[in-house]
């Protein structure tokens, strides 16, 4: 079985409020592309993967007028997809969603959200991910109260074969200093976008420990905007968002080999799913943001991970045209896991 998760750069922009596909000459959100162009590109990376089903983040939108699951079905519909059914969480208050593309005939996959629904006060104790978290993040013996802008999407899944899987869809708080001006404002966003980014990783992890109590099999996947070692707040704080989710113990420890290189390696060589045009230095960065953790049961399965960098992945850089439609088709690249033995 194949699962794969995919950050697709403003997916929301290529389909008319019908959910129809906007293959036109207009300009999509991606530099110098068409909207044609990154559609077309997106059809060649899909097809590539050909996963049983891909957790999409920045899923096109749903609100009054638009329709996550009509998009993505006419997505999948035109590129002749077998993930071709499509299923959605909470909404966001953003024009992004976490979103499941599917294969029908080999999965059965519900929205399936744990937790109690949190009052307007909140709750310290793993609320549904679409009400209010409250925590102590200074240590100043105050809770301070988060919530997720993109709710985590909670999958039950079912295989073909009876096998039974818990996914969970994540887009964490991004650390960004969107809308700050000048150095002083731009640290101070800085630091409490990090906060709050740790904040739904504890949350997250509460759920976690949760589902591995109960023995189930697990699976964490999607952009962290965070990864060990990626910039210097993490010193101020002690730990990357995703060593928390990750855990400590033996026993409730999730895998993720990209992860455990990173934590191994701090100051040399690390794989990379992002890559990024950073205008003021004129150059591309690339960062490790996308991930797929897994419980000690199914990383006992010895599963193969998958980053499909263009220029990193061999099989990848023989295929010129895969090579550049995942150059054209977003800033991330898509991460994929082959678990053998579940039917």
């Amino acid at each position: 079985m194949r699962l794969a998760t995919y950050n697709v750069e403003w997916f929301n922009a290529l389909f008319d409020d019908r959910g129809r596909l906007l293959a036109d000459n207009g300009p999509s959100a991606r530099y110098k592309t068409t909207r044609a162009e990154q559609l077309g590109a997106l059809g060649i990376v899909f097809t590539a993967l050909d996963a049983d089903a891909i957790t999409i983040i920045e899923a096109p939108d749903t609100n009054g007028h638009r329709s996550t699951v009509t998009a993505l079905e006419n997505f999948a519909r035109q590129f002749r997809l077998r993930a071709r059914k499509a299923l959605i969480g909470f909404p966001s208050d953003t024009e992004q969603e976490i979103a499941c593309l599917y294969d029908p005939d080999r999965l059965t996959i519900t929205h399936d959200p744990q937790g109690n629904a949190s009052t307007s006060h909140g709750s310290t104790d793993a609320p549904r991910f679409d009400g209010t978290f409250r925590y102590d993040l200074d240590a100043d013996m105050v809770h301070e109260t988060i919530r997720f802008s993109k709710p985590p999407l909670e999958m039950a899944v079912t295989t073909s074969g009876g096998t039974a899987l818990r996914l969970i869809g994540v887009h964490a708080k991004s650390k960004n200093p969107y809308g700050a001006n000048g150095r002083e404002a731009q640290l101070r966003l800085s630091i409490e976008n990090r906060r709050k980014q740790l904040a739904q990783c504890l949350w997250l992890r509460q759920r976690v420990e949760g589902h591995l109590s109960a023995g189930d099999s697990l699976i964490v996947m999607g952009d962290f905007n965070d990864g060990p070692g990626i910039d210097e707040f993490e010193k101020l704080f002690g730990h990357s968002g995703v060593e928390i989710v990750l855990g400590t113990g033996e026993a409730t420890r999730l895998y993720d080999p990209h992860a455990a290189m990173a934590l191994q390696s701090r100051v040399s060589l690390a794989p990379t799913t992002a890559r990024f045009y950073v205008a003021p230095q004129k150059r591309f960065l690339e960062a490790l943001l996308d991930f797929i953790m897994v419980s000690p049961d199914l990383a006992a399965r010895q599963p193969d991970w998958r980053i499909w960098h263009p220029f990193n992945d061999p099989a990848v850089m023989a295929v010129p045209d895969l090579r550049e439609a995942l150059l054209q088709a977003s800033d991330h690249f898509p991460v994929t896991i082959d678990l053998p033995g579940l039917n």
